[in-house]
């Protein structure tokens, strides 16, 4: 199939990923910390710098479908890339079922029926996942520029919001707070824990290097300026919010962004952010759609996962992975709208937020296994790379840490349960050889 990814859509991924429904609820949890989030948002974004940084690395010596996954299993073995990757796509699994319960959540601005009962969430909630589904079913190049076209577009109502910050906002009344009396590291080291869920993503343009145009080129520079532009996205808008909203109504606030709009643009701007985020969030649900089908077809090529996985339609798109995943993606909408939209949408995101750092480690501990490798091989260390592995690897197991015990007991529970696939797929790949 002819690649069609070159730079732009490749970054559009990397923002389309990344800036999904985080920022728009975000603002109003970190109130607390007053002028102090900002540093969050910094430490945040400069340690998910490295770890864009690291996998730039590994993109660069070797781009490998499937990402961390094919990073893990490489240095690894089968076994631990298995693992990884089956707990990274149920994560994104998981990801699709929660921006769909987030994109009802904001239908219901405009049509408020649809968020009182449970039953019209899920309804609503599965048409999207389908939707989104048909879209990337009929290749990665409608897909791929439907993603780069929502990215574009949902950047920039979110800078018009954070110029209205700087010019008209009171950023000097904003105090630096320390919530609970406790020592700056501790407000610092919470705040990463809340903000990463902002970042998680970075990792996803690895994941389809068959579709791109020169990966070893296109990804790394994708990751790094990908990942600037979202930074300063997140700084900006952190910034202009509370210029404009009072501390003691934003940390009140269920719609933070919206309430901002409505200082510079009156009644209709929560209307027009209400429309922002749908896009916003659609971009982040199409983007997860796309990698979706990746991950099982990497493992499924690799003989640790059902050779049905492995198969492309005609449009050259892992038909069958996606479908499947989102067969998956609706199995836990109904298993949760029951409990109501935004129980079901934070049992989620957790879940999600696990099995998407765990990767982060482990990619991280590949790449120091690989650089020595190559130091045994060659007797020459680049020690700029080691330092950005090391880095990131210090910087993903703080951000894991913070996932609770509950959650890291749950997740453990949902990659084992992968392990039957594993045992199954290689022993009939043993048999097929051996005929």
């Amino acid at each position: 199939m002819k690649k069609v990814m070159g730079f732009w859509r490749c970054w559009g991924l990397v923002v389309g990923i990344m800036i999904g429904n985080g920022i728009f609820m975000l603002p109003a949890v970190l109130a607390p910390f007053g002028k102090m989030s900002l540093l969050g948002w910094v430490i945040a974004g400069v340690g998910t710098l490295f770890i864009a940084l690291m996998f730039g690395l590994l993109a660069k010596r070797n781009p490998m479908i499937g990402g961390p996954y094919a990073y893990t299993r490489q240095a690894f073995g089968d076994l631990t890339g298995f693992l990884i990757g089956w707990g990274y796509w149920i994560g994104v699994i998981t990801a699709v079922a929660a921006g769909s319960l987030a994109i009802t959540g904001y239908l219901g601005f405009f049509f408020p029926s649809l968020t009182q009962s449970p039953m019209y969430s899920g309804l609503v909630s599965l048409s999207l996942i389908w939707l989104v589904t048909g879209l990337n079913v009929t290749g990665i190049k409608a897909s791929s520029t439907f993603q780069l076209v929502t990215s574009l577009f949902k950047i920039l109502p979110l800078f018009i919001i954070a110029g209205g910050g700087l010019f008209i906002g009171e950023f000097s009344n904003t105090t630096t707070s320390a919530p609970k009396d406790e020592a700056t590291f501790f407000n610092i080291s919470e705040m990463i824990m809340i903000i990463m869920w902002a970042y998680v993503g970075v990792e996803a343009v690895t994941l389809p290097s068959d579709d791109m145009i020169l990966p070893q080129k296109n990804i790394p520079k994708a990751l790094i300026l990908g990942t600037l532009t979202v930074m300063a996205v997140y700084l900006l808008i952190s910034y202009g919010v509370m210029a404009l909203v009072p501390l003691e109504h934003l940390a009140n606030s269920t719609s933070p962004i919206a309430d901002a709009a409505s200082v510079i643009f009156g009644p209709w701007g929560a209307a027009l952010i209400a429309i922002v985020a749908l896009v916003s969030i659609i971009s982040n649900v199409n983007a997860n759609v796309f990698i979706v089908g990746v991950m099982p077809q990497a493992m499924s090529q690799d003989n640790i996962f059902p050779k049905y996985f492995a198969s492309l339609n005609k449009s050259g798109a892992p038909a069958a992975a996606i479908v499947f995943s989102g067969i998956l993606a609706s199995l836990l909408v109904v298993m949760n709208f029951s409990e109501g939209l935004i129980e079901a949408f934070k049992t989620l995101i957790l879940l999600s937020t696990l099995a998407t750092l765990l990767p982060y480690v482990t990619s991280a501990m590949a790449e120091l296994v690989l650089q020595k490798k190559e130091y045994s091989e060659h007797n020459k260390r680049k020690w700029s790379s080691l330092i950005i592995a090391l880095v990131a690897l210090v910087f993903s197991i703080f951000a894991l840490i913070g996932s609770g015990l509950m959650i890291a007991l749950q997740g453990t529970i949902l990659i084992a349960a992968g392990l039957p696939f594993y045992y199954w797929s290689k022993r009939r790949g043993e048999i097929i050889l051996a005929e």
